[in-house]
């Protein structure tokens, strides 16, 4: 990852993380600079279609996807890919794990606040493997974590999709390949 300050205000960055499941666990993290989130989130507002509380690629038609990620690559962030590939003898929670603990690495000292995409099947598993992640990378006293909804945090939208995107594959990871660098992260 970059340098552990932004340039505009020499403060840490935030981290919105989301995954995609497909064939290979993708965990998407885009950092942002602390003073361009209120300008991302107006840009995000504003592709939410009235009578939803967020944006998903999944039930989007494919006009309405190129608007998204237009906007979505016109936003000043850095989204990086944590791909765990599906091997035999891994499991989910364990591609989980990995990427999760070469995030945490990447972001010790560069980041203190770090949001993830909420599922109450994973939470608090996160929360455990967190604890442990933070204190081995050296910052369990300056990286805080949360889970939120997307509905309660626009700014989630920006890894969702991208995940979406890298992990659909043709025309849709073509179109986010500039805008991210891959990690491969080996399975635990």
């Amino acid at each position: 990852m970059d340098a552990p300050t932004t340039p505009e205000t020499g403060m840490t960055w935030h981290a919105y993380v989301d995954e995609s499941k497909a064939a290979d666990y993708l965990l998407a993290a885009t950092r942002v600079d602390p003073g361009r989130e209120a300008g991302a989130r107006r840009v995000l507002r504003a592709l939410v279609p009235p009578r939803q509380s967020r944006l998903h690629m999944r039930h989007e038609p494919d006009r309405r996807r190129r608007e998204i990620l237009t906007a979505v690559g016109s936003l000043e962030v850095v989204t990086t890919l944590y791909r765990a590939r599906a091997r035999p003898g891994t499991t989910q929670i364990s591609r989980r794990r990995a990427c999760l603990a070469r995030l945490v690495t990447d972001l010790a000292g560069a980041c203190d606040r770090l949001v993830l995409e909420s599922d109450e099947t994973q939470d608090a598993r996160d929360r455990r493997d967190l604890v442990a992640l933070t204190r081995e990378a050296g910052c369990r006293d300056t990286l805080r974590y949360e889970h939120l909804r997307a509905s309660q945090e626009l700014l989630l939208a920006v890894p969702d999709v991208v995940a979406w995107s890298y992990a659909r594959g043709g025309e849709w990871r073509r179109r986010v390949t500039s805008h991210v660098e891959v990690v491969e992260v080996a399975d635990a």
